[in-house]
């Protein structure tokens, strides 16, 4: 049971990254695009916003794609918690832990989940285990 759990965990959170990258990269999904994200991006002084966009959105897809196949898992997790953490230390932190005043408490929630599988590992039903 441990395994599937950890193989729902990773495709849950890894495809919703998937998609907040092609949200950013792309503009699907809702999302602004390179141009939009980059614009807000500029307005909380990340800058050159399009640039950082780009990078967020990459690391956010490249990322989510990984975890959710569990190939790099370690990594993967690393890429994601990082995303999060500038999204706690840029957007959220100011506004305290509490989602409901857009605090971070989901983002910390991603980082720990993240990182606790990059700790624990993928488990059986992972690219990794059958690669290395």
């Amino acid at each position: 049971m441990i395994n599937i759990g950890l193989l729902i965990i990773r495709l849950v959170i890894g495809l919703l990254f998937v998609g907040h990258g092609a949200q950013k990269l792309f503009g699907w999904f809702g999302g602004y695009g390179l141009k939009g994200t980059g614009g807000w991006f500029e307005s909380i002084g990340m800058k050159p916003g399009v640039t950082m966009a780009f990078f967020a959105g990459l690391a956010e897809l490249v990322g989510g794609i990984l975890f959710a196949v569990g190939l790099l898992t370690p990594l993967a997790g690393i890429i994601i918690a990082g995303t999060m953490v500038m999204a706690i230390v840029k957007v959220h932190g100011a506004n305290g832990l509490w989602a409901t005043s857009n605090g971070y408490e989901y983002n910390l929630t991603l980082f720990a989940v993240t990182i606790g599988v990059a700790l624990i590992g993928p488990g059986k039903y992972a690219l990794d285990t059958f690669l290395f």
